[in-house]
């Protein structure tokens, strides 16, 4: 394997012997109990109802399972090759914790808002209700401008809904059934597994080729980091649990990227269309996708279901009421409509959009630019890998919201997940082997 930067193998070598540090649990124990700190601080801190909810329950499930990793680190200590400290055994706990600390509270919250309680659900689910109701009593699921400017003052911020189409699907259930399972949250939940499971199936079922069982483990090792920062890590877990509707749109994307790095562009391009159906902050991965397929002389079977899928989901919309679906996708993500997003978190975009003289435009300046940049690097040296395709789909959506006028803190669990989801995307034949240690020098030598 070729290295352009000399540096670049220590630091993948520095990462890998950190991340494998106790067979991994070190990692482990560190994600747990600062994710036990996180939700501790969210229960007691004045913020969102449904955060503080979500906080004292998932608070509880990170520190059982930091508990469950420190009695895995003391029997490794006693029993190295215990089964109850292995790889099966990681997924274990990381399955019982995204139980604990996502769906658990999700249901409660689920069960409680149908119980009359106003507070156990952001913005975000009822929007994505109504837009089903819309959908199924209308065929659209957005209201024009002249129907949001006839809302009430304090509700004209509800009557958007600044999603693409296939969002609405998900709030279909409860336009025809009032009951907590139908709450769209449990449905994002559904989805986001099941997507989940496809991509680790995919990779999984890679033929290994050449590669060594310590290759294999290697692979599989880095796909539970994966599968972790997009599940239990807490940003993510918060969000399911108390919004949710972000969450299959990025494990969609995860799938995308499986399906590439196991040379199924096709499938690739069909994944990552229908997140593009359901959200706009897919379309960036597509459009590296489609790049990437270029370089595999299957761009166009990538870009059928990248571009075809969203294509076909606006249509029916379009035709419906052009108006509507222009006020509620393009207007109002813009800034131009009646009422302006609510969104903010200290990244550098909003901060000089509200603090300078024209930062608004300084920060669309500072936003196309990165743009061009990134595009600059898709023609100079397009991304011939599923690894590189992550990599800059990770940092260019990175970029995009710390330079964004409006945007919400939650989105960093877009890039956060591509970033970590990268190394599981080599194939374990690629994957390099760990230094071993020369018994003559000291040094390390690779295998």
């Amino acid at each position: 394997m070729t290295v352009d930067d000399p540096t670049a193998g220590r630091r993948r070598w520095h990462w890998r012997t950190l991340d494998n540090a106790a067979g991994g649990l070190a990692v482990d124990l560190v994600l747990y109990a600062a994710s036990a700190t996180f939700a501790a601080i969210i229960a007691v801190t004045p913020t969102l109802l449904p955060h503080r909810a979500w906080g004292a329950v998932a608070a509880v499930g990170y520190l059982v399972a930091a508990l469950a990793v420190i009695a895995q680190l003391l029997l490794r200590r006693r029993s190295p090759t215990s089964r109850l400290t292995g790889l099966p055994a990681r997924w274990t706990v990381t399955g019982l914790v995204w139980a604990a600390t996502a769906l658990l509270p999700l249901a409660w919250q689920s069960i409680d808002r149908a119980g009359g309680r106003t507070d156990r659900a952001q913005e975000e689910v009822l929007v994505v209700e109504r837009a089903g109701s819309r959908l199924l009593e209308h065929g659209t699921p957005y209201l024009g401008h002249d129907a949001i400017a006839a809302l009430p003052p304090g509700d004209q911020l509800m009557g958007y809904t600044p999603y693409q189409p296939g969002m609405a699907m998900f709030g279909l259930p409860r336009a025809l059934l009032d009951t907590w399972w139908t709450d769209s949250r449990v449905w994002f939940a559904v989805g986001t597994a099941l997507a989940l499971a496809l991509a680790v199936a995919a990779l999984r079922g890679t033929p290994a080729g050449q590669a060594t069982p310590a290759d294999t483990h290697r692979r599989d090792a880095a796909l539970l980091r994966g599968v972790q920062a997009a599940t239990v890590l807490p940003i993510c877990a918060l969000t399911l649990a108390t919004g949710g509707d972000d969450l299959p749109v990025l494990a969609l994307c995860l799938l995308a990227l499986a399906f590439a790095a196991t040379d199924r562009p096709g499938r690739a391009g069909l994944a990552v269309g229908l997140a593009g159906a359901l959200k706009l902050f897919a379309w960036p991965v597509a459009l590296v996708l489609i790049v990437w397929g270029l370089t595999r002389r299957a761009g166009t079977r990538v870009a059928a279901g990248a571009v075809g899928l969203p294509v076909a989901a606006l249509l029916p919309a379009l035709l419906v009421d052009h108006d509507a679906l222009t006020e509620n996708v393009l207007r109002f993500p813009l800034g131009h409509g009646l009422v302006t997003s609510p969104a903010q978190s200290p990244f550098p975009g909003y901060l000089i959009a509200s603090a300078l003289p024209a930062g608004r435009l300084i920060a669309a300046a500072l936003l196309v630019a990165a743009g061009v940049a990134i595009a600059v690097r898709l023609v100079r040296r397009p991304p011939r890998t599923a690894v590189a395709t992550a990599l800059i789909c990770g940092y260019g959506l990175l970029a995009a919201i710390a330079l964004m006028p409006a945007t919400r803190f939650g989105y960093l669990l877009y890039p956060l997940a591509l970033l970590t989801w990268a190394p599981a995307l080599h194939r374990p034949v690629d994957t390099p082997a760990a230094p071993l240690p020369d018994a003559r020098s000291g040094r390390t030598t690779s295998a």
